[in-house]
């Protein structure tokens, strides 16, 4: 009596936690998400491990991939890789915990919902991280970044080139000029056309974009960047124009990856006298 007591205790916390994860800001700019699609297929999720949670994810559960993930940059912690993914397991269970696992725990319909790490096996793509390893946080943080659903389909040779430079690049700006600043990263990806075992969608663009918030929550340094995916080296752009581009890759009115509060105010044109 006494097992299923906790049994049922379990799935009520769980489900709690859930309906908390759905619900909650994680970690975006002045607590605004950037934009999100209507649909069943589309989850946010809090990253999760130990109920601690890391960065935010919008995930595509008919494509199994990212479309974006956002998080906190402070400063280079060079932190070690992990040599195994991990899953989610509330998209695939109802009931599921909102921590990551690895897949050889019991998880109810697994794989229905998101990406496996077979999918990946002889595809001849990477899993490219969207959240990195190397702007992690914390050592836990960085650990947190080794799940499929902060993964998508990256070609190896832009994997390893010319994306890697440019997430390197970023972070050793931001470390020296946002460094008074509260920094926001979104990094995500644009669907393409091909999948790899039959699954989950390879994206045809990635792209990023950083916001230096000051004191009063206003954008004071921000950038944006997109390219293929090949290895070719990726556009630098305002965030504005990346965020143009994006609605007519997403085919939208409207895509904002920073909400419009985080604008700081125009500046007013001097009067000639």
């Amino acid at each position: 009596r006494s097992i299923i007591l906790i049994f049922l205790l379990q799935n009520v916390v769980y489900a709690h936690d859930l309906e908390k994860t759905e619900n909650r800001t994680c970690i975006f700019a002045n607590e605004k998400p950037p934009t999100r699609f209507a649909g069943e297929q589309y989850r946010q999720i809090c990253q999760m491990q130990n109920y601690v949670d890391y960065y935010a994810t919008f995930y595509d559960t008919d494509k199994r991939i990212p479309l974006y993930s956002a998080y906190k940059f402070k400063e280079i912690k060079n932190c070690t890789r992990l040599n195994n993914w991990y899953i989610e397991p509330q998209l695939d269970d109802d009931n599921g915990s909102p921590n990551m696992q690895f897949e050889n725990e019991k998880i109810q319909g697994l794989g229905v919902h998101q990406a496996l790490d077979e999918d990946y096996r002889n595809s001849g793509y990477d899993r490219g991280h969207l959240a990195p390893v190397f702007q992690a946080e914390s050592q836990s943080c960085a650990d947190a970044t080794f799940t499929l659903t902060n993964a998508a389909p990256q070609n190896p040779s832009f994997n390893r080139g010319q994306w890697r430079v440019l997430e390197r690049n970023i972070t050793i700006f931001l470390q020296s000029e946002c460094k008074l600043y509260t920094v926001y990263i979104v990094t995500g990806v644009v669907p393409g056309t091909k999948n790899i075992s039959d699954r989950v969608k390879v994206p045809s663009h990635f792209w990023t974009a950083f916001c230096c918030l000051d004191n009063n929550k206003k954008c004071q340094i921000s950038r944006g960047f997109i390219g293929v995916n090949e290895n070719i080296i990726p556009k630098n752009e305002t965030v504005k124009d990346l965020e143009k581009e994006l609605e007519n890759l997403y085919k939208v009115k409207s895509f904002k990856l920073f909400d419009n509060s985080t604008e700081p105010p125009a500046k007013e044109k001097k009067s000639k006298k």
